[in-house]
């Protein structure tokens, strides 16, 4: 995997050092950066080496030199770490979703928590050093877990293949195996690249933005051994699709929705805005906890759901909810996080901005009996505010949103309402601490609680129980 030893050129430490593309130098890794990379110090200036672990010494070979830092890819190892393990997909040096394969699980917990710290120190709120940040919460097998999939359409020496991009390109990796996924998923990936290629459906050209399909979507329901695949197009049209159809019944009779998503053109983004149903059932059905909760093709929902129901138990310990109080459901997707807690609460509000999750969200509302919540489009910095002015009292309020963290009004909302309990969700460990500059202004952190819910990536949740001042 790794190439000889280089011989290197050393310099004195008066003489100014000039670092270039393609240079090699030994560097010792200290600790790892927030998208998982190792850390070390060539000359005093900062350097990220994807895959090389604290502790080990690496040989690095410079891809990127600027005034600022530094960036590099492992040549050499000559001192390995000890919590170095042998990743179990050939291409997690490739692609995004391993980043930490080559990582002992129990040091990935260790450093997800550190990476709260991290994010902490940088961003500094107030009373950020006596903050308590619990033991990160793992999972038994950290594999197999990934219950959605979007998987790229290419053609690749004349073949169709499906996989992921290399990290900061569009160049494709064709992927056979998947140790993260749920292994029906890579079954029905792997089955549709055989099928669409057999029916000569064209595939598409990035160069010259022609071709059909684009994108594979595969998601899983753990409760229901449900699938349903959405196939994303450059067109509305979809050539020999009563064939494909036929051949994805026979074939795959695990998949019990077929949806179609129209994204036209060449575009960073993988949806589009229309979706048609186009054999089975439209939504496919997840259970957590007692609940069943209906999952049409664009809603969210938790990659993980072997962990999503430790998630919502460490939110619901955080809120304490009682039946006497209401409580808000921010950035609400198909009311998982509300519905799950309507049974303890007076009333439950929520939003989202995707129209379809929020029918959703209602749906599942009335299938599970739930009289007492009731969901809206919109975003949470509008509906809030207006709820508000019509005399609805929050008294417990969640949020969990993107990794782009809070919205700026959202935040001044938050900071107006001053719920007495307020839970802080958070997928992104950097924004939460930028937030939290501005929150705790009105309320003080009582503890954090990191959940991994995505193993062998950098990424962490994180359960912030907010007490106001």
């Amino acid at each position: 995997m790794f190439k000889k030893q280089a011989h290197f050129t050393r310099h004195t430490n008066d003489q100014p050092v000039e670092t270039n593309v393609g240079d090699r130098f030994p560097l010792t890794i200290k600790r790892l950066g927030i998208n998982g990379e190792g850390i070390g110090y060539y000359k005093r200036k900062i350097c990220f080496v994807p895959h090389a672990l604290p502790g080990e010494i690496v040989v690095t070979e410079v891809t990127e030199a600027n005034s600022r830092f530094l960036r590099g890819k492992i040549h050499t190892i000559r001192q390995a770490s000890a919590s170095r393990v042998e990743p179990r997909d050939s291409y997690a040096d490739d692609v995004g979703g391993f980043e930490l394969e080559h990582l002992a699980y129990p040091e990935q917990l260790k450093f997800k928590r550190d990476l709260v710290e991290q994010s902490l120190e940088k961003f500094k709120p107030r009373g950020y050093q006596h903050y308590k940040i619990r033991q990160t919460i793992g999972m038994d097998e950290p594999f197999e877990y990934r219950n959605k999939a979007q998987f790229q359409v290419r053609m690749i020496d004349g073949h169709v293949a499906a996989g992921l991009f290399k990290t900061g390109s569009h160049e494709l990796v064709d992927l056979p195996t998947c140790a993260v996924q749920m292994p029906v998923t890579m079954k029905v990936m792997r089955q549709m690249v055989a099928i669409i290629e057999a029916l000569e459906i064209p595939i598409y050209d990035e160069d010259q933005h022609s071709g059909i399909i684009k994108t594979l979507v595969v998601r899983v329901s753990r409760g229901t051994g449900e699938v349903q695949l959405t196939i994303i197009t450059n067109s509305p049209k979809l050539p020999r699709k009563r064939e494909l159809l036929a051949q994805i019944a026979e074939q795959l009779p695990e998949v019990t929705s077929v949806m179609q998503n129209i994204n036209k053109g060449e575009t960073p983004l993988i949806w589009g805005d229309q979706t048609v149903h186009l054999a089975g059932k439209d939504a496919i059905t997840e259970t957590i906890g007692d609940l069943d909760f209906r999952l049409s093709a664009r809603a969210f929902l938790q990659l993980n759901p072997f962990q999503t129901e430790v998630l919502y138990d460490e939110t619901a310990k955080a809120l304490n909810l009682k039946t006497t109080e209401n409580l808000v459901d921010a950035y609400a997707g198909i009311g998982t996080i509300g519905l799950s807690f309507a049974r303890g609460a007076k009333q439950v509000r929520g939003m989202e901005v995707i129209e379809e999750a929020v029918a959703d969200a209602n749906f599942n509302a009335q299938q599970n009996d739930i009289h007492n919540a009731s969901y809206e489009v919109g975003t949470a910095e509008e509906l809030l505010p207006q709820w508000i002015n019509d005399g609805f009292s929050v008294d417990a309020l969640v949020v969990d949103p993107p990794r782009a963290g809070l919205e700026p009004e959202l935040i001044d909302s938050i900071l107006f309402a001053r719920p007495a309990k307020f839970v802080y969700v958070s997928c992104n460990p950097s924004t939460l601490a930028r937030d939290l500059v501005d929150l705790t202004e009105e309320y003080q952190v009582e503890y954090m609680q990191p959940v991994d819910m995505m193993p062998q990536t950098p990424k962490c949740e994180v359960v912030v129980k907010l007490v106001r001042r």
